[in-house]
């Protein structure tokens, strides 16, 4: 540690120099709040006095984030919990898979806890029990319950714990009810179904839970229960379990309910009781229901809401005119509503004929009561649908989505942002996309080898006139943006079930291209993008601008670009990449002879040398290409 912080900042003042210890403490601070904690306590706090005050700082080491720090080696997090331990109050560390449960166990010294994520961390019963043991002060917990998890190894210090938790997030991998009948002072409960059918020997697993687990407390202050499910009837079955004891008592606080299924999911005499109690004693802010519970029922007639703030009614049959009148009160100030999606709507912006075909038009009058009444919406996410906008000016979807200037992420179906069905004036007509190029092995193109020629040179720049443009324009504070093909099914589904018969893409969609794509380059604070099915996209010149404008970039998702066979845009994908260097998650999809010849070999020859050059991103996770705007409520979790 350097005794001469005052003269060295002396020498850079007369030499002309501006050093960085020269900056406000404020401004350190925000500097130093961009660095690993790991790196932060470990290496940087060594180099001066200064910022050796500077890195221990409250603002720094009460929150630790190691999610996806994959330099956090175990030794590092030894140390980091040693150094710093008694300060920390919230840790998450989900999804660090690499360390092993021992390295766990160092989270017991962090006494002064408060919320800590241990999802996807190795936890046996015991070692969750050790850990929870010395955490008297926790409020907020996430853990994953495993095949073999007992709760009966749970101690009685650990129920103790247990009791005062406020939070729980909970992933099942097997039939459980995990810690939930220790935690009597829930407030907000998250479940995420993980179970397998089977186990690995091929054994089918059954959804009932032993007697023993039932006694679930009645969870009289519970205010949130969200939970998700990944396909399979076995989550179905014991979600049904979770419901029970929720339909015997409704908490009379409980102001978000929310429950995602995949595919169908029948009603039971439980969940009706349940839904007639809640319409009966709650006013809810949050709403999202499986679309079979909501598909021809008159429920959202009859329930209440206080303050909306959220809510999903992903692929159900709702109609333009039951969307204003039971959802919206007539176009009443819905000013509160924050998120809405309606993804796989296809009849909620047309009238309340259910006859709709594809290529009819939406009714702009139902879109502006929309805009009007939810003028402060924050993520809407009309995808999975076909929107097409009817001629005249001020109708088209785009020109009224402007309004929402509030708007932090969307996502539309790419036929949704075209001008008209009429072919682009700057470019030649594309052949359909069912036969615009012979399944077969594409030439290939080498990475690192050729370079990106001007993003715009032999066609058009981009339009400042189109509606797309301009929709961007007026949205610059939008983080994430999904464009994705009405008729587009992905090869692998997350939580959904596999559509093995994909559709070719809308027509309209012909008219979404590069320079479209350009227009994304207006969004400065851009974090996360999903590009999906544009047949339009020719050169992939608009990934470059992108690359160029959006330095925020943190996660790019591109599947089924160009036409039918081709992976054209690859040259400007790794021009694109050089420039993004705040890079986290970078996913491919496309057609199987386009992966085979095209995308492998160019992963091993030459892209992932220009990956080398974005530090960040890392490969060992799959992005599946379903939407996650408005997926899940906002401030639910961490």
């Amino acid at each position: 540690m350097s005794n001469d912080d005052e003269a060295a900042e002396a020498a850079a003042e007369a030499a002309g120099d501006t050093h960085l210890l020269g900056f406000s403490d404020e401004i350190l601070l925000h500097i130093l709040s961009h660095v690993p904690s790991t790196d932060l306590v470990l290496s940087v706090r060594r180099t001066c006095r200064k910022l050796a005050a500077l890195c221990l700082d409250k603002s720094l080491v009460h929150s630790v984030l190691l999610q996806k720090d994959y330099q956090a080696s175990e030794e590092k997090v030894k140390q980091l919990v040693k150094e710093i331990g008694r300060e920390i109050q919230q840790l998450n560390m989900a999804g660090c898979y690499w360390l092993s449960g021992s390295t766990i166990e160092h989270v017991a010294r962090c006494r002064s806890l408060v919320k800590v994520n241990l999802s996807g961390c190795h936890l046996t019963s015991l070692r969750l029990s050790k850990v929870l043991s010395a955490l008297q002060h926790l409020r907020s917990l996430a853990i994953d319950v495993s095949p073999g998890f007992d709760a009966s190894q749970l101690s009685s210090e650990c129920k103790a714990t247990l009791s005062r938790v406020q939070e729980l997030k909970q992933t099942l991998f097997t039939p459980s009810y995990g810690v939930v009948p220790c935690c009597a002072s829930l407030q907000k409960l998250l479940l995420y179904f993980e179970i397998l059918d089977r186990t690995r020997e091929g054994a089918v697993l059954s959804g009932q839970l032993m007697v023993g687990q039932s006694n679930v407390p009645h969870y009289q202050n519970l205010r949130v229960f969200y939970a998700r499910l990944a396909p399979g009837y076995i989550n179905q079955e014991v979600v049904r379990l979770y419901l029970a004891v929720l339909s015997d008592r409704t908490p009379e606080n409980l102001h978000a309910f929310l429950i995602s299924v995949p595919g169908s999911f029948a009603e039971s005499g439980a969940t009706k009781n349940l839904l007639d109690s809640m319409a009966r004693n709650v006013a809810l802010d949050a709403l999202q229901l499986p679309r079979s519970w909501l598909n021809g029922s008159t429920l959202l007639q009859h329930m209440k809401f206080n303050n909306p703030f959220y809510f999903s009614f992903s692929r159900c049959t709702l109609s333009g005119g039951h969307l204003i009148q039971r959802l919206l009160n007539g176009g009443k100030d819905l000013r509160s509503l924050a998120s809405l999606n309606l993804s796989g709507c296809v009849h909620c912006l047309s009238a309340d004929s259910l006859l709709r075909k594809a290529e009819d038009d939406i009714d702009s009058s139902i879109l502006e009561t929309l805009v009007r009444s939810c003028c402060n919406l924050h993520h809407l996410n009309l995808s999975a649908a076909h929107h097409h906008s009817p001629d005249g000016l001020g109708r088209h979807l785009c020109q009224l989505l402007a309004r929402l200037c509030h708007l932090r992420s969307l996502s539309l179906p790419v036929c949704a942002v075209a001008d008209s069905s009429a072919p682009r004036p700057d470019r030649a007509p594309a052949p359909p996309a069912m036969h615009a190029v012979p399944r077969g092995f594409g030439k290939k193109v080498r990475i690192g080898v050729q370079t990106c020629p001007n993003p715009f040179a032999g066609q058009s720049a981009p339009q400042p006139t189109s509606v797309f443009w301009s929709l961007l324009k007026k949205l610059p504070f939008l983080e994430h943006l999904e464009l994705i093909g009405s008729n587009f099914s992905s090869a692998m589904p997350r939580n959904e079930p596999a559509i093995r018969n994909s559709l070719p893409p809308c027509g309209r969609a012909q008219n979404v291209g590069d320079s479209e794509v350009a227009a994304i380059g207006q969004l400065t604070f851009l974090r996360h993008l999903t590009l999906a099915q544009l047949p339009g996209m020719l050169t992939g010149s608009g990934l470059v601008s992108i690359g160029l404008q959006c330095q925020h970039l943190q996660s790019l998702s591109l599947a089924n670009l160009g036409m039918m066979g081709k992976v054209v845009y690859m040259p400007a994908l790794a021009d694109m990449l050089k420039h993004c260097k705040r890079l986290k998650d970078l996913s491919f999809q496309a057609e199987r002879p386009a992966l085979n010849v095209v995308i492998f070999p160019l992963l091993h020859e030459g892209l992932t040398d220009v990956i080398r050059d974005v530090p960040m991103v890392h490969l060992d996770e799959i992005t599946l290409f379903k939407s996650r705007v408005a997926e899940e409520p906002p401030n639910l979790w961490w």
